[in-house]
């Protein structure tokens, strides 16, 4: 059954993109992340243009969060000090990147850089995270006792501040700049950021996993929304046929996703993440070199004009 995307200009399988919202819905309840690295370029593997494709997840990112983040909220399981510092620096990356998705749609080279940002950050995240999560693996299977977490040069750092709910003492420095670097690469990827963002806190913020990510999910939900309203109402390019969609498969496959990660240890889940994140870089490298480089300038021009 075809479906028109009036946004996208482009007709689509109904069942087919309700097929990969409810895929990328189960990856998310599985590892408690927004999925927008998977969605992103799912959407452009079946045509649909990275512009269109960037604005219109983040609105599905912003759902699907909203949903986590009230159910952290009401467990007391969100730092609110620490969210809202993050999102003094997410709210600026996001207005940041917006910027910058707008510079390069006007130059014609956005495409080719969602795809080269899409190999690089994927490719060093997946492969970080899968190399850890192995170690992790290999560490239980010895019995050997983790590492013992030290404080670094970032806890050194001035104008520090209490953040009561998590229980630390820190810099905001540092906890700006990650909210500025989430919020940027949001904007320009289309990602919720939350596969960077939590292990950033817990392994070099020192935040404890039991305010982490009902705090992470707060950023994401305030930036991408906020990415939404902007790239809806500077480049119109925000196709709400596609994200509602993708919202109903998403919701549904989450229910499933987040019954199948309580059955999984945590260092095999994120073995299993890093793969699949290092998966999706190595088949955007792969889109790169199949396909000439000016395809991605026609694409572009296609919806610039």
């Amino acid at each position: 059954m075809q479906l028109y995307l009036p946004v996208a200009d482009l007709p689509v399988n109904i069942f087919l993109v309700l097929a990969m919202g409810a895929a990328v819905g189960f990856v998310s309840g599985m590892f408690g992340i927004g999925g927008g690295f998977l969605m992103t370029p799912l959407l452009i593997f079946i045509g649909i243009t990275p512009a269109v494709a960037v604005a219109s997840v983040a609105s599905h990112i912003a759902a699907s969060s909203f949903s986590g983040a009230l159910s952290y909220w009401r467990r007391r399981a969100i730092d609110p000090a620490l969210a809202g510092v993050l999102l003094c620096g997410g709210v600026t990356g996001t207005a940041l990147g917006v910027w910058t998705f707008t510079q390069l749609r006007a130059l014609g080279q956005l495409d080719l850089m969602i795809a080269l940002s899409y190999v690089v950050l994927l490719t060093t995240v997946g492969s970080l995270m899968f190399s850890e999560g192995l170690r992790a693996l290999m560490r239980t299977r010895r019995g050997a006792v983790p590492p013992r977490r030290t404080h670094n040069w970032i806890h050194g750092l001035p104008l520090k501040m209490r953040f009561k709910r998590s229980k630390i003492y820190l810099s905001v420095i540092p906890v700006v700049i990650v909210g500025i670097v989430i919020g940027f690469i949001g904007a320009i990827m289309g990602i919720g950021g939350g596969f960077i963002l939590v292990p950033v806190m817990i392994y070099l913020l020192r935040v404890p996993t039991s305010t982490v990510i009902g705090t992470s999910m707060v950023l994401t939900l305030v930036t991408m929304l906020f990415a939404t309203m902007l790239h809806a109402v500077t480049n119109h390019l925000v196709d709400a046929v596609l994200a509602l969609i993708l919202m109903v498969g998403g919701v549904t496959g989450a229910q499933f996703g987040a019954r199948a990660g309580q059955k999984i240890r945590g260092e095999q889940l994120r073995l299993l993440l890093g793969l699949l994140i290092l998966s999706v870089g190595v088949r955007f490298a792969i889109e790169l070199v199949i396909q000439p480089a000016d395809l991605f300038t026609i694409r572009e021009l296609g919806v610039s004009g």
